[in-house]
């Protein structure tokens, strides 16, 4: 059993002066400080000036495009798909996906993202670079039948759903069809089906840019919503991604369903010069999370940077200050995640997942610390994580990726002069 001590941050509390009991894969309790002498701990993490968080929860990501990073810049969605990223994703190979994806996700782990749930082709080499680097992985394997793209067959994401299910404990295999307007009604209904017989989960762009909402009314005569719904998808299992585009009676109908939309604010703000109706969709009761997206366009898998964007541009998008609360964006980086996934997680409490972060707040931007949730969402950066707990087990520590037994250097070592 070990420990984690400082100031406790959920969604629900601030607890000053407390410790975190972990045994195995839970936590165990939550004590005052003062009471930790009560019980035999192997080990203490952190202490004065330290924050105890719920690892955050990436629930959009495509971790592999870290080779990416940087090209396409200033394009709107459909160019940047369509001219840049389409035809240099057709040239990927297998060992690529795997060196690559494996980076992404060390980015994004060492800046506190505990889980992530990718949608991405060559599924099986990000699901075992998730297993050797040791982060929660919930991944789908990309398809889709409206676009020419042989990597994204169809059948591919059914095989890898099958080969991955009950396989492992950390990573999860999810559905990935790729968008409203890349999938036909009649493959998405028969993924549907499968997903409904396996309980799986279901991971989708939705309403991302014009051009997706113009083909899908006028292939089906649909707006994106009503397509998922006559779909037989829209419903609690549905992840959908972005939703910018998402009119007044969409927003109702999503809210009503049970699904989740995750809000990536940076990425849509980049490419299309606007973000969801996340405001609509929270008060109508929609469950909210968040997602870095990409390396591409974002430029950092960093959720620290992610909640600073949703709660800034909220503001600026429905001019007013009193929407987008740090306490409401942290609470939709970590419950939201944990509910969109169906996880025991995004809070400490005994019994939920030992999936956790230490912050070093010994800082100026953490002075004077009254507001916490106001520090966590404009103050902190990914570079003040300290330590990275998944399933119970360190997989973090002082820039250590301890399974790997690298540093975020190394692995960019690594990379570097193969790829120039």
């Amino acid at each position: 059993m070990f420990a984690l001590i400082g100031t406790l941050v959920d969604a629900e509390k601030v607890l000053k002066n407390h410790a975190v009991l972990v045994d195995g894969t839970e936590v165990i309790n939550v004590i005052p400080r003062d009471k930790l002498g009560e019980y035999e701990v192997d080990e203490i993490y952190g202490g004065d000036g330290y924050l105890v968080l719920p690892g955050l929860i990436n629930t959009h990501t495509h971790v592999a495009m870290a080779k990416l990073r940087g090209l396409g810049e200033d394009l709107p969605i459909e160019r940047w798909l369509k001219e840049v990223i389409w035809p240099t994703e057709l040239n990927w190979t297998s060992e690529e996906i795997r060196r690559w994806a494996l980076l992404g996700m060390a980015e994004a782990l060492a800046n506190g993202s505990t889980t992530i749930n990718d949608h991405y082709f060559f599924a099986d080499e990000i699901a075992r670079a998730a297993r050797e680097l040791g982060i929660r992985a919930f991944i789908g394997q990309t398809v889709m039948d409206l676009v020419d793209f042989p990597i994204a067959e169809p059948e591919k994401g059914f095989k890898f759903f099958k080969h991955w299910e009950g396989k492992d404990e950390l990573v999860k295999p999810t559905l990935a069809p790729h968008a409203t307007n890349t999938v036909s009604l009649e493959l998405m209904r028969e993924i549907g089906a499968f997903a409904r017989e396996r309980n799986a989960l279901l991971h989708v762009h939705l309403s991302q840019s014009r051009e997706e909402v113009r083909a899908v009314k006028e292939r089906y005569g649909l707006a994106p919503v009503e397509y998922l719904a006559e779909a037989g998808v829209l419903h609690e299992n549905l992840i959908g991604v972005h939703g910018i585009y998402l009119s007044e009676e969409e927003v109702q109908l999503y809210s009503r369903s049970g699904a989740t939309l995750v809000h990536c604010s940076l990425s849509m703000a980049k490419l299309e010069a606007r973000i969801a109706p996340i405001i609509e969709l929270y008060e109508a009761g929609t469950n909210i999370a968040l997602g870095n997206d990409s390396p591409n366009p974002v430029g950092v898998m960093d959720m620290f940077t992610e909640m600073r964007f949703a709660a800034v541009l909220n503001k600026v998008w429905r001019k007013r200050t009193d929407v987008a609360s740090t306490r409401e964006v942290f609470s939709w980086a970590t419950v939201g995640g944990a509910r969109a996934l169906k996880l025991k997680a995004g809070l400490i409490k005994p019994g939920y997942l030992a999936d956790l972060v230490l912050i070093n707040a010994r800082k100026p931007q953490f002075l004077p610390g009254e507001n916490v949730y106001s520090h966590l969402v404009y103050s902190t950066r990914g570079s003040d994580v300290e330590l990275v707990i998944v399933n119970g087990e360190v997989v973090y520590r002082n820039g250590v990726f301890t399974k790997l037994g690298k540093t975020l250097e190394e692995l960019w070592e690594e990379l570097r002069p193969s790829e120039r």
